[in-house]
């Protein structure tokens, strides 16, 4: 595909030249779903939620991806269990409700009664007769269950990725947030109607933030001229040295975090480096599932789950220190209204690109040169989808 752009000069991020999108049918194929399903979903380590969920012992939550239904369960020795849901008698779901406490001190199926150990193994059955059957021949199925810094990943596979190379930083990058002791202080949950890959399109690029994100854009000025980096400018050297946050990134002069009033609202971590404070935000990316944002009050983790070829699950979790929840005055609107706001918008063009992919003579979209990151995931989606 032939260029409409000048080229870029040394260190300019962007594409040398246009390219070609996705094929329009991978954003709606039942098909080409579960294909993403199996080799993409079932494989990654996916964010659930946060430990405190499932804090004390016994407490339990189920979580759904695809047809694969999940049980978390801490045991009495504090260690996070992961199985699926399903009794090894004849399949039955082992949890109906979606979280709580283990009345007992195993899990015992509702339909016949099957007893298993919070660790998974076959303690009893209802069965009269046992003979020829090996109660150790029939423990749950275990999933592999991952605890950092007070996030719960789970993955399906018996030999997953490593846990950091989940992530696009090290895992250390957001030591400076004391992540483990944040408390949830709001949560968002929108179901989006869009293909889930289109979400991360949109993440991936800021040529939409002029018309879409308005009080974004004032928040963050290089936004504002639809750019993610300082070097996404294919003329970038030409304001190499102007400190102004149009050219260089980060919150607008006089700004300090994202809220309505570009002030902090919570009390601020105390280690953030000056840089990221200066910034405004960090941004830590864990395909497919999630991204974590750190502030310098507070940090939001956003969680994707797909619900169909075109559906998709948007949940946005605020995290805050228990001082500042605690803060007389605290007020959580300045911060929650103006992400939430953007998340809204974000949902809003997300479901509007679906709603146009279906068109007969649309073959494919194109990418271009300043959206070199959806580049990158299309890259890294063929990829996750050629590993058999």
């Amino acid at each position: 595909m032939a260029s409409t752009s000048n080229a870029g000069e040394a260190g300019y991020n962007g594409l040398e030249q246009a390219t070609a999108g996705l094929p329009a049918e991978v954003y709606f194929d039942s098909r080409h779903y579960e294909l993403e399903l199996r080799r993409l979903w079932y494989r990654h380590w996916l964010y659930v939620g946060r430990s405190s969920e499932v804090a004390r012992p016994r407490a339990f939550r189920t979580f759904e991806i695809g047809d694969q239904r999940v049980l978390l369960l801490r045991d009495d020795e504090g260690v996070l269990q992961g199985f699926h849901n399903t009794c090894r008698h004849r399949g039955a779901a082992l949890c109906r409700e979606p979280a709580g406490v283990m009345p007992s001190g195993g899990i015992v199926c509702p339909y016949h009664a099957w007893s298993y150990s919070q660790q998974g193994d076959l303690l009893r059955t209802s069965s009269k007769n046992q003979s020829g059957f090996a109660a150790d021949d029939y423990p749950l199925y275990s999933i592999r269950v991952r605890e950092w810094q007070g996030f719960v990943f789970m993955t399906l596979s018996d030999d997953p990725l490593p846990f950091e190379t989940q992530f696009d930083l090290p895992l250390n990058r957001l030591d400076d947030w004391p992540l483990v002791d944040l408390v949830v202080g709001h949560t968002l949950e929108k179901t989006i109607r869009c293909n889930w890959k289109i979400f991360w399109e949109n993440y991936n690029e800021c040529l939409h933030c002029p018309g879409v994100h308005p009080q974004l854009s004032r928040l963050v000025p290089l936004y504002g001229r639809g750019l993610q980096d300082e070097r996404d400018d294919p003329h970038w050297s030409a304001h190499r040295d102007d400190p102004d946050p149009k050219y260089k990134g980060g919150v607008r002069d006089g700004a300090r975090t994202w809220s309505l009033t570009g002030q902090v609202t919570g009390i601020p971590f105390k280690n953030v480096s000056a840089s990221d404070a200066k910034l405004g935000h960090v941004y830590m990316t864990a395909l497919p599932s999630a991204f974590i944002v750190g502030h310098i009050d507070y940090v939001r983790v956003v969680r994707l789950r797909p619900l169909g070829p075109e559906v998709t699950e948007l949940r946005v979790e605020y995290l805050f220190s228990r001082e500042t929840l605690t803060k007389p005055g605290f007020d959580l609107t300045n911060i929650v209204d103006f992400t939430n706001n953007v998340m809204t918008e974000d949902a809003a063009v997300c479901e509007l690109n679906q709603r146009g992919l279906h068109a007969a003579p649309h073959a494919r979209g194109v990418v271009m040169p300043e959206e070199y990151l959806i580049q990158r995931f299309h890259v890294w989606l063929q990829s996750e989808l050629a590993r058999t």
